[in-house]
């Protein structure tokens, strides 16, 4: 078992070196005495600089940061250092792992303090297994009392199979339905969200009110993509579950194959968009389009829709979705092996449990934080209002979300498994193979990706 969840985490090494690059078989703990002298380096990985500038707009240590952005200076004079490597082709993993690998043999100020992990493959370091994120309780934060204040779904996810939480998040990210006003009025007669929400208030309605859509000229969504997440966020069992070697497709996501195949066939879904985040789902989002709306989360509006927008700002509002899910979230982990633990556990506490701290993060960047109370205060708050979204205050719709979400249970492999269903049924959807070789390409593709999966079992 031990084994397989290791070759999970890092394919291109061996288990030996994994347990002396990892400290494999310690007590999960920082390697530090507790009155040991705090390191005068944090070195924190992640795949962007989000964290990075809400720390630094909001973490009251904060004294200066260098001019290309890679080096923080706290008030104690410790040094944030900011490894960013990209997500893209999987390079941030890599680049993690490696020095993962490495962290009970590198030199102090080359350890790793914090990384950040997002929910497509958090399971893979949050696993008691892989013995690499701590649990947060050795840093001596309380998640019962500490963290009370957090969403639960979130505090779930960033904990390992005996529900021990190694990880805390400052966002959650509530998908709710993103809608051009104009449109709305065109077919409806209103843009009023509420008047719009019953519209779309679950599958079978919305699928009427597509036909409407339809009737004047318009695409209910871009791509067929656009709606995966809503499914495999509602799903009742991991794709691979614990201690297994196989792949299980949920009904759901076979409903989701079923559901997008009728809908591009009815003309729900402009053919012309292949997927997600390329340039035609890029142009859909532009005053040009006859696309309707989009299902994102708070950070899809403003780091996605948003810059795509060329018209008017005011034109969009949001609503409720179809049904409740949850599309990302960035989560921050205490390396195992720190030699900063005092330091890695005031930035966590400081970053994801202190409200007055999430609010302002909310106000500045507009992210859907972390604190119910907060999000609670903010929904009531018209000064929290989006003048993308036409003087709009989202919380309203994100904060009931987020209270309904039950996150989808997690597994090592659920990254690959998201990407390669969704390749795979894409060729589906536009014509290239038929059903049965995309059931065989995902088989074909998903062990190639993942050695140990021995076989995928397909709902009857």
């Amino acid at each position: 078992m031990k084994k397989r969840v290791f070759a999970v985490l890092m394919a291109s090494v061996t288990v030996a070196g994994l347990l002396a690059g990892c400290g494999g078989g310690n007590d999960g703990g920082s390697g530090q005495s507790e009155n040991a002298e705090e390191g005068k380096v944090i070195n924190i990985y992640s795949w962007n600089d989000e964290f990075r500038t809400r720390l630094e707009a909001v973490y009251p240590e904060v004294e200066s940061t260098s001019d290309d952005g890679t080096v923080t200076t706290l008030k104690d004079g410790t040094e944030i250092h900011w490894v960013i490597n990209p997500n893209q082709d999987g390079v941030y993993q890599q680049k993690l792992d490696e020095a993962l690998m490495n962290q009970a043999d590198a030199a102090a100020d080359d350890k790793i303090d914090i990384f950040l992990s997002e929910t497509d493959y958090v399971y893979k370091y949050t696993d008691a297994e892989a013995g690499v994120a701590m649990p947060l309780t050795d840093l001596g934060i309380d998640p019962e009392t500490d963290l009370a204040d957090q969403y639960d779904f979130t505090k779930t996810t960033a904990s390992d199979r005996d529900g021990v939480q190694r990880g805390s998040t400052w966002q959650c990210c509530p998908g709710v339905l993103v809608y051009r006003r104009d449109i709305a009025k065109d077919v409806f007669g209103t843009d009023d969200p509420a008047t719009v929400g019953e519209k779309v208030k679950d599958w079978d309605t919305l699928k009427g009110t597509a036909e409407e859509l339809k009737a004047k000229g318009y695409y209910t969504f871009a791509s067929y993509a656009d709606t995966f997440r809503v499914y495999g966020n509602n799903i009742s069992e991991p794709w691979v579950a614990d201690g297994e070697t196989t792949v299980k497709i949920d009904p759901l996501i076979m409903d989701w194959v079923k559901n997008s195949k009728e809908w591009l066939d009815a003309g729900y879904l402009d053919k012309t968009v292949k997927g997600q985040f390329n340039d035609d789902w890029n142009k859909a989002m532009g005053s040009s389009s006859k696309v309707f709306a989009f299902l994102l989360p708070p950070w899809g509006v403003d780091f996605t829709l948003s810059p795509n927008w060329d018209g008017d700002t005011g034109a969009w509002a949001v609503t409720n979705p179809p049904q409740e899910y949850n599309w990302g979230g960035s989560y921050i982990h205490a390396a195992t092996g720190t030699d900063n633990p005092e330091h890695v556990k005031d930035i966590i506490l400081a970053m994801t449990a202190d409200k007055d701290t999430l609010l302002k993060v909310s106000k500045d960047y507009l992210d859907f934080t972390n604190t119910v109370s907060g999000m609670e205060e903010a929904a009531a708050d018209d000064t929290y209002a989006s003048e993308f979204l036409g003087g709009q205050n989202a919380y309203e719709y994100y904060a009931p979300v987020a209270e309904n979400i039950q996150i989808a249970p997690l597994s090592a492999y659920d990254l690959g498994c998201v990407e390669l269903f969704q390749n795979s049924f894409s060729d589906y959807f536009q014509g290239n193979v038929d059903f049965d070789k995309a059931k065989e390409n995902f088989e074909t593709a998903i062990k190639e990706r993942y050695p140990d999966i021995t076989e995928v079992q397909w709902p009857e």
